[in-house]
């Protein structure tokens, strides 16, 4: 099957950005007080269902991933970059992670008690995105939580450059409610979501959604 366009430009521009990438993004211990509450509170709900372990999707370098892992959960990262994963392995060589997409994770059925997609979702062209959650529902355990965050908005950006490199991925941003409607229809169900406004290093609105598949684990 040949892979989506859209996905080789993902991969090929965060190869070219990765280590500049590193050097830019704050660690989560410099996020917002509110996003890192979020990442606590998914932490928690995981680690009470405890039905098993968590995928952060598009995990990038890892921080998030070790981060959640210093909450206590056992965490491993997917993603789409072979650069970053390069980079994630050497910064966390105690931790797991592998090259994959999230529109066909390596991953058994029910096998996962969480899914971190932590602002990684943004440049899956909407079409795309029920793949994507049918993909979260199919891997996540009965009683699995999911926590959702990224930009939110009604627009579609093309940059030619990010991080100081030209990249040739392109960002879609839709409103919450529609992101709602989306997991719902992959049969998730929405438990909280949290909106914020641009502010600090955020220069767009932002929200997260915590959703669980129904089911006890």
């Amino acid at each position: 099957m040949t892979e989506p366009s859209y996905l080789t430009a993902v991969r090929e521009s965060y190869d070219t950005v990765a280590t500049d990438y590193v050097e830019r993004i704050p660690p989560p211990a410099a996020m917002d007080p509110l996003s890192r509450a979020m990442l606590a509170a998914f932490a928690e709900l995981v680690r009470t269902s405890g039905p098993g372990p968590v995928a952060d999707l598009g995990c990038g370098p890892g921080r998030v991933t070790a981060h959640l892992a210093g909450l206590g959960v056992p965490a491993f990262g997917v993603d789409l970059s072979p650069k970053m994963i390069a980079l994630a392995r050497h910064a966390y060589p105690n931790l797991r992670f592998t090259v994959g997409s999230m529109t066909a994770l390596e991953t058994r059925d029910a096998e996962l008690g969480g899914i971190l997609a932590w602002y990684s979702t943004h440049h899956t062209p909407p079409r795309w995105l029920p793949a994507v959650f049918a993909e979260f529902h199919r891997t996540l355990a009965p009683g699995g939580c999911l926590l959702w965050g990224d930009y939110v908005g009604d627009e579609r950006l093309q940059p030619t450059r990010g991080y100081g490199h030209p990249v040739s991925y392109e960002s879609y941003l839709l409103p919450l409610d529609r992101l709602v409607g989306l997991l719902e229809r992959a049969g998730l169900v929405v438990t909280a979501r949290l909106e914020q406004e641009p502010g600090g290093r955020a220069n767009r609105p932002h929200a997260c959604l915590l959703a669980r598949k129904p089911g006890k684990p």
